[in-house]
């Protein structure tokens, strides 16, 4: 890869357990990283909350790292845009100041609140799949009505983590095209916002809630304020693009912005997000999203809300043999784990794991539901269970993929990405359980790189997000199926379906028991 040259351009990708900076040159070329972890506070179970000040300091110190380590002129970069975790929501005063802690994308609290949604059947529904999730913006909304409603009353401002940092950069609260779309219920076709379905909810006040201003991903928000400037050591002016989701941004920077490709994005969470040409209706997965990353086009999505922080909290909780062992041989503990984990055969010698830790996004669509991990035995250890969670999630992406196909939505490619896009030994076990290629860009920085690339059009570089993203991303590696472990997979994942209606009747009675303290 060739230097880098300015003019340069910024992406901040603010995820669930830490913020990454990137600075890349007008090919995609990146600079240099820098990133920061923060927090997840658990208040109970099925919740999940996070502080809008460490999202900032973040930022802030992530972008003072950039620039110092790399010995860039501030004049030479030309524009900034960013990502965030969605539907991560906040609610603040004008100024921006919060009034509590921000509700992050994968807290189900609101359960209750979703199934009132789609018991309205209002029309918007069908571009969320018909069921509203409680992920989403609305039921959070409705929760904090009901729950917290001096917080609600006093909030000037409910949006997102994209909204609130992108009111950081210019002073000024926009609405990010993308990120309504596909998780509060807004649809072009329909004349944007879902005034009827708030009206049914009783909540009609939230439009003034909500940031008025709706850009699309990529068009230009506004400029760097000069506080921000300050504060972040950029020269204020400069164009800032607007923002988006973290996913949608990693799709843009894997280049698959043709239908038939399928970014899946493995993060603390897996999202799957592909591109039609027209609207596909009816499968569990979330969308059709009409305009959603390109307008004139149709994203489905489909999710599943724990992959990478299940394989996290075994290393965490289950793996300390392994860490201390790695410490020893200079290495990565999941490094360790996942070369333990490719000494066990394919179906983990019976061991099926169910990856709803934190519920079900889709295709069931079920938050009271939770993992489990059955078949086990005395000779199984801990390489055993570990390669069957990285089993049990290629499971879940293919339980998605399939109800796709059966709804006309044929997957050929996938392009791979994230935290967990780094183990060659998960990656191989996707291709394997889904039967399909796996490729992967020269920068593995995805969603850091689309929000470059949003940068990028922000600023005038390019005249659209598909002609940047096809000229700043390479791709590199492909990753082929084995077809000798097809019908091991085939046999285990069969397994795998079969375990929720077996076991979610079970689980539904001990969740709300949970929840009820």
């Amino acid at each position: 890869m060739a230097d880098p040259k300015p003019p340069y351009v910024v992406g901040i990708d603010c995820g669930t357990q830490s913020l990454r900076t990137g600075i890349f040159d007008l090919l995609g070329k990146p600079v240099v990283y820098a990133v920061r972890e923060y927090p997840i506070d658990f208040p109970k179970v099925g919740w999940a909350e996070q502080q809008p000040a460490d999202w900032w300091n973040a930022a802030k110190d992530t972008i003072g790292e950039c620039l110092g380590r790399a010995h860039i002129k501030p004049g030479d970069i030309s524009a900034v845009s960013l990502d965030g975790t969605a539907c991560t929501v906040v609610a603040a005063k004008q100024d921006g100041k919060p009034l509590r802690p921000g509700i992050l994308w994968m807290d189900v609290r609101a359960h209750d609140q979703a199934e009132r949604v789609t018991a309205t059947a209002d029309p918007a529904l069908k571009y969320a799949g018909g069921k509203e999730s409680p992920e989403w913006m609305i039921p959070k909304c409705l929760w904090l009505k009901e729950n917290e409603p001096q917080v609600y009353e006093q909030a000037d401002r409910i949006a997102e983590v994209t909204d609130w940092l992108m009111f950081r950069l210019t002073g000024r609260w926009t609405a990010s095209l993308n990120v309504v779309t596909c998780k509060w219920n807004y649809a072009t076709p329909e004349g944007g916002w879902p005034q009827g379905l708030l009206k049914a909810l009783g909540m009609s006040e939230i439009l003034d809630k909500w940031p008025q201003d709706v850009l699309a991903l990529g068009e230009r928000a506004g400029e760097l304020s000069q506080t921000a400037a300050d504060e972040l050591g950029l020269p204020a002016g400069i164009p800032v693009a607007e923002g988006g989701i973290d996913a949608y941004t990693g799709m843009l920077g894997m280049a698959t912005v043709r239908p038939g490709r399928m970014a899946i994005v493995m993060g603390s969470s897996t999202c799957h997000m592909g591109l039609s040409d027209h609207g596909i209706f009816g499968s569990g997965v979330w969308g059709p999203y009409p305009d959603a990353l390109i307008r004139g086009t149709w994203v489905l999505e489909g999710g599943q809300t724990a992959t990478g922080s299940i394989v996290k909290w075994f290393r965490d909780n289950f793996a300390g043999a392994e860490q201390a062992q790695a410490k020893q041989r200079g290495m990565d503990t999941f490094q360790l784990l996942d070369e333990k984990a490719a000494g066990v055969a394919p179906g983990s010698e019976g061991l099926v794991l169910l990856d709803y830790f934190q519920g079900n996004r889709t295709p069931i669509r079920d938050p009271l539901v939770r993992g489990a991990l059955w078949g086990l035995g005395l000779k199984h250890t801990s390489a055993h269970v570990f390669r069957a969670i990285l089993e049990g999630t290629a499971y879940g992406t293919r339980h998605i993929l399939e109800d796709l196909a059966a709804h006309g939505f044929k997957v050929a490619e996938l392009y791979a990405t994230g935290g967990g896009a780094k183990s060659r030994l998960w990656l191989q076990i996707h291709a394997d359980v889904c039967g399909l290629p796996i490729y992967l860009a020269e920068v593995g920085e995805a969603t850091t790189l689309g929000s470059a690339i949003s940068a990028a059009v922000g600023a005038g570089h390019y005249a659209s997000l598909a002609e940047a993203s096809e000229n700043m991303v390479t791709i590199t590696d492909e990753i082929k199926p084995d077809p000798s472990r097809r019908e091991a997979y085939d046999f285990y994942y069969a397994r795998f379906v079969e375990t929720y209606p077996a076991l979610a009747p079970l689980m539904h009675e001990v969740s709300k028991r949970v929840q009820a303290g």
